[in-house]
């Protein structure tokens, strides 16, 4: 019997399993400093802020600040601003107040997202097997509200239901939040459950570690995967072929 009959549930990381970024980080913050008549920010300076500014948010301030309930919008805007400043920029207040509007605003839809093609087949596939389908990320609510819906990829036609950071209070790599989504999928056995993501430390590890299924993609040839074949891991380019294994792969009877 192939694997994908012995599964009940399967979740599924979002960034770079079912969609990713278009452009660059630089392209946004400077379509946003033009639009209040500022010259683009330089595009390396900037990037390599937020990356600063970003990681020390998460740090401080986990789960896009669940714990301490601080409110979506003022937490991308500390983030945000911070990342200017790391990068050599400070705005007067006005003008950074429209400068982050901008960027708040149009990371909140779809314009800075593709979603791969193969991502709403597989999903549909799945939900056709009778598989129940949750995804599982570190993101805040836009992503289940907005950003997901605008790309093609609903809650009742492509996924039963969603696991976001933001929303529980844990984040990935903590196991939790993979128990969190069995018990969202109806307490489900971890054996009877498989998890597709794109990082070993986030998504691979924590999944196994509390007994479930899983298998990694890489979309983008990461000179990880190499690594990651050599650990045991199973790694597959894509959905098709994740479709392809799911029915073809036996589990031990």
């Amino acid at each position: 019997m192939s694997i994908i009959t012995k599964l009940r549930c399967i979740t599924v990381d979002v960034t770079g399993t079912l969609m990713a970024y278009k452009g660059e980080l630089g392209d946004y913050y400077c379509m946003a400093a033009k639009s209040v008549g500022l010259p683009c920010p330089d595009y390396k300076r900037v990037h390599d802020g937020f990356k600063i500014a970003y990681t020390e948010m998460v740090k401080k301030h986990p789960c896009f600040g669940h714990a301490e309930k601080i409110p979506n919008i003022v937490w991308w805007k500390t983030c945000v601003r911070d990342s200017f400043v790391k990068a050599g920029y400070d705005f007067d207040e006005e003008t950074f107040e429209k400068v982050f509007r901008r960027i708040y605003s149009t990371f909140g839809s779809s314009a800075p997202y593709t979603v791969f093609a193969d991502s709403q087949p597989f999903l549909r596939w799945l939900r056709s097997q009778g598989v129940i389908v949750g995804v599982v990320s570190n993101a805040e609510y836009r992503y289940r509200d907005v950003i997901l819906p605008a790309l093609g990829l609903n809650e009742g036609s492509e996924w039963d239901f969603g696991v976001f950071s933001g929303l529980e209070g844990v984040e990935k790599p903590d196991p939790r939040i993979y128990k969190i989504a069995l018990e969202r999928a109806g307490n489900i056995a971890p054996e009877e459950a498989l998890h597709i993501g794109d990082s070993m430390r986030k998504d691979y590890a924590p999944a196994k570690s509390i007994g479930m299924h899983a298998l990694l993609l890489d979309r983008f040839k990461t000179p990880d995967a190499e690594d990651w074949k050599k650990s045991g891991a199973t790694v597959l380019p894509d959905l098709v072929a994740a479709r392809e294994w799911l029915t073809s792969y036996r589990l031990n009877d």
